[in-house]
């Protein structure tokens, strides 16, 4: 089930998100998400401090500080967390900021076609489970790789120690054979 985060300084907007977001059929979305909502950013930053998220959809013009500010602080708490900024102010300076310093998967105008915003949101838990599947394998890798060059040095010492030992000799049918002159 995702995690998700609605920042909006507008309850009516955030009731219509829900809306939108619950009409999004469970599996599309992996059995579902949880939804929490907040008009105020540092009450939702002090939630992301305190709960994992999967997805943010913040509004770009919030009280005390703009949407991408917000999202450039939530960035420093949970890096990994996909990302969506929704806003009736769509100038280039605003999208390009929010693309290149918050990183958002998608600038989303008001206002929105449910459809395309609903489209969004699943691309954007998508590419997010994708992401992070993609560094629990690089991890794991790592690991392996780790463990493989443990086990190289400890078969190069041993070799040291009694040359040859590490070699196996096989007859024509696949068995070992052990030279007795050895």
């Amino acid at each position: 089930m995702y995690k998700l985060l609605l920042l909006d300084d507008e309850q009516p907007i955030l009731s219509a998100l829900r809306r939108v977001i619950s009409r999004i059929p469970p599996q599309r979305l992996d059995g579902g998400c949880s939804m929490a909502t907040f008009t105020d950013p540092a009450q939702a930053l002090d939630s992301l401090r305190d709960e994992p998220c999967d997805l943010i959809l913040a509004d770009y013009r919030l009280p005390g500080m703009d949407g991408l500010d917000f999202l450039r602080r939530a960035i420093e708490i949970q890096p990994d967390v996909a990302r969506i900024v929704i806003s009736g102010q769509a100038d280039l300076p605003v999208v390009l900021s929010a693309i290149n310093d918050a990183r958002v998967f998608r600038f989303v105008s008001k206002p929105w076609s449910d459809a395309e915003l609903q489209l969004c949101i699943v691309q954007a838990l998508q590419d997010c489970t994708l992401r992070r599947e993609n560094q629990r394998l690089a991890d794991l890798v790592r690991s392996q790789q780790n463990a493989l060059s443990r086990h190289e040095a400890a078969l190069r010492q041993l070799e040291a120690e009694c040359p040859g030992i590490t070699q196996v000799v096989r007859d024509e049918s696949g068995a070992i054979f052990i030279d007795e002159d050895d």
